[in-house]
């Protein structure tokens, strides 16, 4: 085994097609920094599984990660609710080129002082559409207003890279494009991502009520970004192709990455290629050196399971990472860079985008039915239960569909 590269492009083997082989990667890594939150999501249930604040991955563990990361996400839960959020920060920023906080907005005073200190750092606030939409869906009472507030605030500290995180499902899907445009107003971006079951969420039963109608409302979307005039809503353009695929239970666009380009982190130090399956873990930060669990030959096989994996986890980290160019590591892929290049040509000369020549909306996967419940109205507080000591103990469900 050769040497370890001291950052996070770590030269590692592992196998790709059934050929072993060693490669440079620019990697992303998002740390589940608490299960605390003070959402009560619909379609996340995190806030129904807080962990002991005395058992979260610590500064310590946190200080053993290299520099070199591409895109580093410091997301929950709510991070907001660590104390220690701003001393994290200030450790992490050095570590990545883009240094991100995905927030549910509720307590954007929090945010301030670290975007006073780091007016480059990306942050994102969960916003599910309008004031009535957004607060029944996230369980927030005055959530929507206290995050219009709180992004204000965070541009009047100087903050340069600011936006709203949508999940796309049945209740909110009609407001998509609208808050798209209420964001530009804003100045700020929108990314978006969609309905999925995963450990990190502790949810196996969010399906689709309509799918071919939810996959729909997403043209519209694709269609006002290629619009646009930044190249980068052009790829959230295609990035959103890939949401049609998940939604109607298609396969990916392009085949998942997980533990090679980017990995998870969640509150009890484990390493995870991905936040879905609970049979992919890497091994222990708090334990080990991070080279050590990426040279692993548990690493190995949950990357083996992995290029085997036929879900569709189409997620901004899953697809942003395997959209790369593997020479040219900002760059897109040839597939992605063409696809954006032609529709936006079409775009620009008043032409519609022939979508069905791309998505086949003749098949499209059964879905259970499986009824949301808001958790606006009422008293919703879930028990803490401490000593969870095994991955059996934390993330007791273990079938999760993403088709």
């Amino acid at each position: 085994m050769p040497a370890r590269k001291p950052h996070a492009q770590a030269r590692i083997e592992g196998v790709r097609s059934g050929i072993l082989a060693t490669w440079d990667f620019p990697m992303d890594l998002t740390i589940i920094s608490t299960y605390r939150c003070n959402s009560k999501c619909q379609m996340c249930y995190i806030w129904k599984n807080p962990t002991d604040p005395k058992e979260e991955v610590s500064l310590e563990t946190l200080s053993k990660l290299p520099g070199g990361f591409d895109n580093l996400n410091v997301s929950g839960g709510e991070p907001t609710l660590r104390r220690d959020l701003g001393e994290i920060i200030e450790l992490l920023h050095p570590k990545a080129r883009i240094l991100e906080i995905s927030s549910n907005g509720l307590h954007p005073e929090k945010l301030v002082p670290i975007i006073r200190r780091f007016p480059d750092i990306k942050v994102r606030f969960s916003l599910e559409g309008n004031e009535t939409t957004n607060n029944a869906i996230r369980g927030e009472k005055d959530g929507y207003a206290t995050k219009m507030a709180g992004l204000r605030m965070l541009q009047e500290a100087g903050g340069k890279d600011l936006g709203f995180a949508f999940v796309i499902q049945d209740e909110n899907v009609d407001q998509l494009v609208k808050v798209y445009e209420l964001a530009r107003s804003m100045g700020v971006e929108l990314s978006t991502s969609t309905l999925h079951n995963a450990w990190q969420f502790y949810k196996n039963d969010n399906y689709f009520y309509d799918r071919v109608g939810v996959a729909r409302k997403v043209e519209g979307l694709i269609t006002a970004m290629l619009g646009s005039g930044k190249p980068k809503n052009w790829f959230r353009a295609y990035l959103n192709l890939g949401l049609i695929e998940k939604i109607l239970g298609h396969p990916r666009l392009i085949r998942c990455t997980a533990g090679t380009d980017f990995a998870f982190i969640d509150p009890w130090s484990d390493v995870w290629t991905c936040n879905v399956r609970s049979d992919l873990l890497m091994g222990n930060l708090a334990r080990q050196p991070w080279e050590e669990i990426l040279a692993s030959g548990q690493a190995h096989k949950a990357i083996q399971k992995v290029h085997a994996c036929e879900q569709n986890c189409w997620m901004v980290t899953t697809a942003r990472t395997a959209m790369r160019s593997s020479l040219i590591p900002q760059a897109p892929k040839m597939g992605p860079l063409l696809w954006v290049l032609k529709n936006k040509l079409k775009v620009s000369l008043g032409r519609p985008i022939a979508f069905d020549e791309y998505i086949d909306y003749s098949r499209v996967e059964p879905s259970p039915l499986k009824p949301r419940t808001s958790y606006l109205q009422g008293r919703h507080k879930a028990p803490l239960v401490r000593g969870r000591n095994t991955v059996d103990a934390r993330y007791p469900l273990k079938e999760f569909q993403n088709n």
